[in-house]
């Protein structure tokens, strides 16, 4: 607890209750330099936290880089770090580093469980390869996300906003282990206004009663696929789904980078040759950094120029030779004539000349590097999501962060990479291929998209009557503005 007046009205409360103020430590629990942890060390049977939505931890920047540095899986930090401006999933790894350890018969590991509250940023912020995504990849491949449960909009004094309860636990029963409870509670309300405090308190509207909590602790016990349930939804009673059972892996995809080859035609056209100027290597040609020498500076400027009107009389000497298809047989002709004029051609003047003279296009030849491997083109990357194989007998690498290689990542799943381009890329692209280098693994919880209810929208003949009833009326309150 960081604040002096929490922290005093909080122990405050723990006296009238006749609880032991020592529960109560003031300091930040991430840690800001100054204060650290106040249960370091010790470890908890069962866990709770509502942390704060969507707060910025630069003031605990410094120390939480240390520590996911330093110590790595030794440490709260190892999976990785979200994004600054969101802490929620910092302090899930905090509280899952104070679970007990769990053997199955073993009293001195009886594991733990966790329920957290989140907004909805935690079930997918970050791309694949991301510290979120890492992090809850970790959660999800040690079997320890046990359920999610959605809870209404509208529900704290706060924020009006959805919020989810995280179950997280070390001792899963057999009969969960392998997969994870979506359970969707946004229907499990009734406004204030029903309840006996008849009117809202800010932002929170909606209150979950007694029975509707037994309910959804029913669903979560039952452990079924499908089950439905009797909701109210706009006035009425509808029959929904509100418990979905998925396997670990159903939530883990690949990310691969589908590149296709660069193929450019080259002119040396003035408009073209003009282009030159916008290249920044060709223009630097023509400046000087003896800022203290202006003499010095002028001359190495003129130079410059001079050089630059070189390189375009040598390009226009290449004009007659017409559009060329091929990248290769236009830097041919160009060796050859920088070679006639005596000029050096360095690389990132070479460079700025292809970008100026090229144009994509569709015909032309593959461009292609030393090794004559086909270039990339960047217009046209595209990126896949490959689904996880399903089943746990396959094993995924478990290495995290950008700075890992993913060569075991890549062998494991060779197979499928493979199969999915030949099913869905190639038909369509022939050309296409898969940087290796690029593939991540990726975690998303989209708990929203499996409790989605499709409604069709209503008969086109009742909307347009709807709109020519509006247009009636409207007319109507004109005409009685102008008379």
């Amino acid at each position: 607890m960081r604040q002096d007046e929490s922290w005093a009205i909080c122990c405050s409360d723990m006296l009238i209750k006749d609880e032991d103020t020592a529960n109560i430590v003031l300091g930040d629990t991430l840690g800001d330099g100054k204060t650290r942890d106040g249960f370091e060390g010790r470890r908890f049977h069962y866990l709770m936290a509502n942390p704060p939505f969507g707060v910025e931890w630069k003031d605990q920047k410094d120390v939480v880089e240390r520590e996911h540095q330093t110590l790595g899986f030794a440490g709260r930090f190892g999976a990785g770090l979200p994004a600054i401006n969101d802490g929620s999933l910092l302090f899930l790894q905090h509280m899952i580093a104070k679970m007990h350890p769990y053997a199955e018969g073993d009293e001195d590991r009886p594991g733990s469980r966790i329920a957290i509250v989140f907004n909805g940023s935690p079930l997918f912020s970050g791309d694949a390869g991301s510290g979120p995504s890492n992090i809850r990849r970790w959660i999800i491949e040690n079997d320890w996300l046990d359920a999610i449960v959605a809870l209404p909009d509208q529900l704290f004094y706060n924020t009006g906003i959805f919020t989810y309860v995280w179950l997280v636990t070390n001792r899963k029963p057999p009969e969960r282990r392998g997969r994870v409870q979506l359970i969707d509670g946004t229907r499990f309300f009734i406004k204030m206004t029903e309840s006996e405090y008849r009117k809202a308190l800010n932002n929170k509207r909606n209150l979950i009663t007694e029975e509707q909590i037994r309910h959804l602790t029913r669903v979560y016990g039952n452990n079924q696929d499908g089950e439905i349930a009797e909701v109210q939804i706009n006035g009425g009673t509808e029959t929904r789904v509100v418990s979905r059972i998925f396997d670990n892996r159903e939530f883990g995809f690949l990310k691969v980078t589908v590149e296709r080859p660069l193929r450019m035609n080259f002119e040396a056209t003035p408009e073209r040759i003009a282009r030159l100027d916008d290249q920044s290597a060709f223009a630097n040609l023509a400046t000087s950094k003896k800022r203290k020498d202006a003499a010095a500076a002028e001359r190495e400027i003129e130079e410059g120029q001079a050089l630059q009107d070189a390189i375009r009389d040598l390009l226009a000497t290449l004009e007659g030779k017409g559009r060329y298809l091929d990248r290769a047989a236009f830097e041919a002709d160009l060796t050859q004539a920088a070679k006639r004029a005596d000029l050096k051609l360095p690389a990132p003047i070479r460079k700025a000349i292809f970008a100026a003279l090229g144009e994509r296009d569709p015909i032309a030849a593959i461009c292609r590097d030393a090794k004559g491997q086909p270039e990339p083109d960047s217009e046209l990357r595209d990126t896949e999501n490959i689904p996880l194989p399903p089943g746990t007998d396959l094993p995924l690498p478990m290495d995290f962060g950008p700075d890992k290689p993913n060569d075991r990542l890549i062998a494991a799943f060779r197979g499928e990479i493979d199969a999915y381009m030949a099913r869905e890329v190639l038909p369509h692209v022939p050309d296409a291929w898969v940087d290796d280098d690029k593939t991540k693994i990726g975690y998303e919880i989209p708990i929203n998209r499996h409790f989605y209810v499709y409604k069709p929208p209503r008969p086109l003949a009742e909307i347009e009557a709807d709109i020519a009833q509006l247009e009636g009326e409207i007319a109507g309150l004109l005409k009685g503005l102008i008379a």
